[in-house]
């Protein structure tokens, strides 16, 4: 490692550290570093640029921010409630499961743990909180925890973006995302009904069995939006973006022909919001792109890779050290600059050690969605306190039995890789 890249490096932490965006502060960083070893900073500009430009599956990422926009304006996600209340709200802690249920349906359509959070999430604590059935702290956990699983199922956005830096297919990183995203799912509802017992909650309103249907039918239409989606990439009629504008415009037309939720003035505003999101995620791949240019500049995933080699792991050892690698990096760092930072530096590891890319991008992915809601600085933990004004200590409180339940399945999924790549390969996949 050379001093201009420890410069780089002190740099890039610097100004992060006073408060500037992630994305300005590494090129702040990649500005000090070329000028000290004498290369062209106009680098910067043409690296970002080419980066963005020939990344025709970064198109993918706004198309699905403003489809799960269009999803939470059109009342969908009243629907989609009522029916996964319809489906498990009789049981014990039936809110709970309602809360997980709801979280595994929306996010098939959204890509996005905040997007799950902020959406159907803010819509759900209230109905716990309500009559005080369930503790605010518990109500906000169980959220922060199910919103884990959007980006698992697809459609997902990290998923995206780690397809873009290990040039791995999207249409093969989503079909392993299904079934651990269910694991996911299963292991906390498992774990909420653990803890209904234990602590006694109320049995939550029953939807007879009658209505059902009926339910079923209302929510129908937002059902299809997965089908549609996975059917589109699947059965080769689109490419993964050209389903997330498929995937977009079948939103706006639930929301605006179906349901009849959203007019002209709405419609505009929520094309404002997710163009401004979708420029920060573009800032952020961007600033990513000069780093991982001086990373190889500086050889270091030869390096990484070489250090590993010498330690004699196998594929396991490697996977588990992984895990703990980036469990601990998602305790400090947002999911997309591990992604575009960190990953890269291990991929020469993992070609080398014989491990499957798509089992490493969705053991990854899950990583990262766990390290979402690991204290202190778990992101969805503060998007919650933020919307719902519940404080952060009660939500931290209650996350712990969660946590467990996600990290149980995520080193099942390590260890197991059949669970992750069963469904990609009866469609074919021979990684």
């Amino acid at each position: 490692m050379s001093a201009a890249f420890l410069i780089f490096l002190a740099t890039f932490l610097a100004m992060a550290a006073i408060g500037l965006p992630v994305a300005f502060a590494k090129i702040v960083g990649s500005v000090v570093y070329l000028s000290i070893t004498g290369q062209d900073v106009g680098l910067i500009a043409e690296t970002m640029l080419n980066g963005l430009f020939d990344g025709f599956v970064l198109l993918a990422v706004p198309l699905f921010i403003l489809a799960a926009s269009f999803m939470n304006a059109g009342a969908i996600t009243d629907r989609l409630l009522r029916f996964s209340l319809a489906l498990v709200g009789r049981f014990k802690g039936g809110l709970g499961h309602v809360n997980i249920v709801a979280s595994l349906i929306f996010s098939g359509m959204s890509g996005s743990a905040i997007a799950d959070a902020a959406g159907i999430g803010r819509v759900i604590i209230d109905m716990m909180r309500r009559e005080d059935r369930y503790p605010a702290g518990f109500a906000a956990a169980v959220t922060a925890a199910s919103a884990t699983i959007g980006p698992i199922i697809p459609p997902s956005i990290p998923m995206v973006l780690y397809a873009l830096v290990a040039d791995t297919s999207i249409g093969y990183l989503f079909l392993a995302g299904i079934f651990p995203g269910l694991v996911m799912g299963a292991a906390l509802m498992a774990m909420n009904a653990w803890i209904a017992h234990r602590r006694g909650f109320t049995q939550d309103e029953i939807v007879p069995l009658a209505e059902l249907p009926g339910v079923t039918l209302r929510a129908f239409p937002a059902l299809m939006l997965p089908v549609i989606l996975l059917g589109g990439i699947y059965g080769g009629a689109t490419t993964p973006t050209e389903a997330a504008s498929v995937a977009a415009l079948y939103a706006l037309f639930l929301a605006v022909i179906v349901y009849r939720r959203l007019d002209l003035k709405s419609f505009a505003q929520l094309v404002l919001d997710a163009a401004r999101s979708s420029a920060v995620v573009g800032l952020i791949i961007a600033g990513a792109l000069v780093f991982n240019y001086i990373v190889a500049s500086e050889n270091i995933p030869g390096r990484v890779a070489d250090a590993l080699e010498g330690l004699d792991m196998s594929a396991t050892q490697f996977l588990l050290f992984a895990n703990l690698l980036f469990l601990a990096l998602g305790c400090l760092f947002d999911a997309t600059t591990m992604l575009l930072i960190v990953v890269p530096i291990l991929l020469p590891t993992c070609r080398a050690l014989g491990v499957d890319l798509v089992h490493f991008g969705v053991v990854i992915t899950v990583n990262i969605m766990i390290g979402l809601i690991t204290p202190p600085y778990g992101v969805l933990l503060f998007v919650i306190n933020g919307i719902t004004g519940i404080a952060l200590r009660d939500i931290i409180r209650e996350i712990w039995p969660f946590l467990l339940a996600l990290l149980v399945a995520l080193f099942s999924m390590t260890l197991v890789p059949a669970i992750v790549l069963w469904l990609p390969r009866m469609f074919g996949y021979q990684g």
